[in-house]
């Protein structure tokens, strides 16, 4: 088995776990490679170092150590090449790790292969506009469409397989996974989805309007959005760095043909993931 570990040096505390990680896949003899770009910070860790394309095509398995954010653009790049993903969590919530970070000795179910893959529903999402032409991207938690950090509340007219849904007024709209439901949607007022199911989740950013509510689509069906007026909007997939589009610019958002794989080592379920984590900021 050969593990690739992609860690996020942007968190106070991934380095250390990063070494602790590598103690541990040493002691179980395991091969595992970091991007070449790590090297200065991993060097005694007793792991092979090559170029970051081929490390996703080379190994097996994929480990991120980080936040969801981490773990999330782990997944989305290693889907492209059918590779599961273990997350490590090294930020806060990390709805997505499959280990916390004293929970290390556990890593020998990995090597035994005592673990499950759960598939996760993943998002395509295109767009069009005359400023920034064409564009394609995946989502594993969701697509945010909003006013671009423009002080002025947008109208954003949405359809569901080319039949008028609403028209919203308001600072934006997400279009959501159930990986995603527990993400910006549930900030936004949106449902908790169990992510064994396969829908598409519609829900309003600050709207001005006492009936929004969020809306849950099958997964076969289309979503499509348009500015009603000729203002720029941002388009953000997972929280990356967002495609800034000319307004009246169509996006369409559908259930993609890949899936993300996450391995699961541990036998706890959503629920059980679900109160763990958000147990601190019940009220």
């Amino acid at each position: 088995m050969k593990i690739a570990i992609i860690p996020n040096l942007t968190r106070e505390n991934s380095h250390q776990i990063t070494l602790d990680v590598c103690k541990r896949l040493k002691e179980l003899n395991a091969e595992y490679y970091f991007s070449a770009e790590n090297k200065e910070y991993f060097s005694d860790t007793g792991a092979g170092y090559i170029s970051r394309e081929d490390l996703f095509k080379l190994c097996d398995i994929v480990i991120a150590v980080g936040g969801d954010g981490t773990i999330l653009h782990a997944a989305k790049i290693s889907a492209g090449y059918g590779k599961a993903v273990l997350g490590i969590n090294a930020g806060r919530l990390a709805f997505m790790a499959g280990l916390e970070a004293d929970e290390l000795n556990l890593l020998d179910r990995l090597i035994n292969n005592s673990y499950e893959v759960e598939r996760r529903m993943m998002l395509k999402v295109e767009a069009e506009s005359e400023a920034a032409g064409k564009m394609s991207d995946f989502c594993i938690n969701d697509a945010v469409i909003d006013r671009a950090g423009s002080p002025h509340i947008i109208e954003l007219v949405a359809e569901c397989d080319g039949q008028h849904i609403n028209n919203y007024l308001g600072d934006g709209v997400i279009i959501a996974t159930p990986t995603g439901s527990t993400a910006y949607s549930l900030s936004a007022g949106g449902p908790v989805i169990d992510p064994q199911l396969e829908t598409i989740t519609l829900t309003p950013i600050c709207t001005h309007s006492l009936f929004a509510r969020s809306l849950i689509f099958r997964h076969d069906k289309v979503i499509s959005i348009k500015a009603n007026e000729d203002e720029y909007i941002n388009l953000s997939c997972d929280g990356e760095q967002p495609f800034r589009l000319k307004g009246k610019s169509l996006i369409k958002i559908s259930k993609a043909e890949i899936y993300a794989d996450f391995i699961r080592i541990k036998s706890d379920t959503f629920i059980d993931v679900l109160n763990s984590k958000l147990a601190a900021r019940r009220v």
